[in-house]
């Protein structure tokens, strides 16, 4: 692989030009190509103790983005324009607690650790979930995960808007109804997985009606 040389001009470019985009253009259409490296950059993104705690669903049959629309509010207009319409789920407890099986299939598997390794990174991670960061609940457990899936929607939207592609990222859904919808109609196990975003992609219909707004530098961070 080679060293990246994107200008910072055009990254600062992409992040100025992207934004939650509200209406898209129904008559523009991602690619194939476009909408496996948006997800290959959710693939390549970090996660603590890199056990990728996340699962991606991309719902573009017309059906379920119509069932989905009773149970998140934010998300009409977008799952009646939007190019892809992506749900991010987050593992629940039985899948990322210390001694889960999908955390040694990660570590055995996955990474291909030695067992020595194995006893030291369980070992880590234990002491990281039961005194460190205190995830006592099935609830903390979950908030955690979803933490790590963020990470990932902020690859995808970033990576989208480097290639000209809008997005909007959803948190306007009522969690328990969506997620019984998710297990009667999609098939999701809900014991395993929570619904953490929702994320729509596709192309702006128009510019936003005013410029982007944020607080100065200086406001947002402190040199020590």
């Amino acid at each position: 692989m080679k060293t990246p040389n994107i200008s910072k001009e055009e990254v600062l470019n992409a992040f100025n030009y992207r934004h939650a985009t509200k209406v898209f253009d129904a008559d523009k259409k991602l690619t194939e190509k476009d909408i496996n490296f948006i997800l290959k950059t959710a693939n390549l993104s970090p996660s603590s103790f890199g056990f990728e705690p996340w699962h991606f669903v991309v719902v573009q049959d017309i059906e379920l983005r119509e069932l989905l629309k009773p149970v998140a509010w934010g998300a009409p207009d977008k799952l009646d324009t939007a190019s892809h319409f992506i749900l991010g789920l987050s593992m629940k407890a039985p899948m990322t607690k210390w001694d889960a099986d999908y955390i040694m299939h990660m570590m055995k598997d996955v990474k291909q650790l030695p067992k020595d390794v194995i006893e030291m990174y369980s070992n880590f991670y234990k002491a990281f979930q039961e005194t460190d960061f205190n995830l006592d609940t099935d609830k903390k457990i979950f908030d955690w995960a979803s933490k790590q899936t963020y990470i990932a929607l902020g690859n995808m939207m970033t990576a989208a808007a480097l290639q000209g592609i809008d997005s909007c990222p959803i948190e306007g859904f009522h969690q328990e109804k969506a997620e019984t919808l998710l297990k009667e109609k999609f098939n999701i196990d809900t014991d395993k997985y929570g619904l953490s975003f929702m994320v729509a992609f596709g192309y702006r219909k128009e510019n936003p009606p005013h410029p982007k707004t944020r607080r100065a530098l200086e406001d947002i961070v402190t040199w020590k």
